[in-house]
C-alpha cells in the first residue's frame, strides 16, 4: 500500500459506519489523519469506531470520534457540525460524502413517490447540506478537501434505478459547481464515480440488478472498497492541488467518457 500524507488532517466521513465510508476512514487513519464518523446508525458507529482503532496496529490512534446525524435533515447536519468542532478543536480539513441509499429496483412508471423522495433526500439534499456547512468552515481556514461519492450510474443511467442514477448525476453536477465556486480558495472539490463495489449496499438491490451491473464491467469483477479508498484519499492530500470540480472514474473499464 502506498503511503499517503494526511498527517494533522481531520476528516469527516458521512456514512462512515459501514461500506465505502468505513474503508475510506480506515485509509485516512493509516495515512496519519484523524477521523470523525457521521452516520444515523448509533450501534454501527460504535462498532466501526472500535474496529478502526483496533485495526490501526502500530499507529497512534487512540480514538475515532462519532456523531449521529441524519444527513437528510439540515438541522441535524448543522448540529453535527457543531458537535464535531467541539470534539476536535483542530477544525475540519476534509469532508467525504459517502452516505447514500439505492432505492428500489423498478421501472420509472412503477417507482414509488416516497422512495424517490427518500433517495433524493439522502443522496442529494444530504450531500448539499454537508457541503454547505463544511465548505463555509473550510473557506475560513484557506484549506479543504471535499470528495463526493457519486457513481458511474450518474453518467450512464442504470435501468431500474432511476432515482439512484438521477441522484448521482446531481452529485456530479453539484461537485462541478462547488469546485468552480471555490477554485480561487485553498479548497478543492472532486467526486469519484465507482462502478459496483460489493458492500452492504448490495443488500438494498435485487439479485438481477447486481448481475446487470457486473455484466457492464469489462474487468469482469466488482470493485474493492480499498481501491475506492486509495483514490479518495489521494484526492484529500496536498498533492491534489490542480484538480477541482473533476470526476474520477473507478469503473473497471465501464466508463467511456
Amino acid at each position: 500500500m502506498n503511503q499517503l500524507d494526511l498527517k494533522e488532517r481531520h476528516a469527516v466521513v458521512t456514512g462512515g459506519a459501514t461500506g465505502l465510508g468505513f474503508a475510506i476512514a480506515e485509509r485516512i487513519l493509516s495515512s496519519g489523519g484523524r477521523v470523525t464518523l457521521w452516520d444515523i446508525d448509533v450501534p454501527g458507529l460504535e462498532r466501526a469506531s472500535k474496529a478502526l482503532v483496533a485495526g490501526q496496529q502500530g499507529a497512534d490512534v487512540k480514538t475515532v470520534n462519532t456523531v449521529q446525524v441524519n444527513v437528510a435533515s439540515y438541522d441535524s447536519v448543522v448540529s453535527a457540525t457543531q458537535q464535531t468542532l467541539a470534539l476536535d478543536k483542530g477544525g475540519v480539513d476534509i469532508l467525504i460524502n459517502s452516505a447514500g441509499i439505492t432505492g428500489p429496483n423498478t421501472k420509472v412508471w412503477d417507482y414509488p413517490d416516497d422512495a424517490w423522495r427518500a433517495v433524493m433526500d439522502v443522496n442529494v439534499n444530504g450531500l448539499f447540506y454537508c457541503c454547505k456547512e463544511l465548505s463555509k468552515h473550510m473557506r475560513t481556514r484557506a484549506f479543504g478537501r471535499i470528495v463526493n461519492i457519486a457513481s458511474v450510474a450518474g453518467k450512464d443511467g442504470n435501468p431500474n434505478a432511476s432515482a439512484y442514477s438521477a441522484s448521482k448525476a446531481a452529485v456530479i453536477g453539484l461537485t462541478k459547481s462547488l469546485g468552480k465556486e471555490l477554485a480561487d480558495t485553498g479548497v478543492r472539490v472532486n467526486c469519484v464515480t465507482p462502478a459496483a463495489v460489493k458492500t452492504a449496499i448490495f443488500d438494498q438491490m435485487s439479485a438481477e440488478h447486481i448481475q446487470f451491473m457486473l455484466s457492464k464491467i469489462p474487468m469482469g469483477r466488482f470493485g474493492l472498497p480499498a481501491e475506492v479508498a486509495a483514490l479518495v484519499c489521494w484526492l484529500c492530500t496536498e498533492d491534489c492541488s490542480f484538480s477541482t470540480g473533476a470526476v474520477f472514474d473507478l469503473s473497471g473499464g465501464r466508463a467511456t467518457y
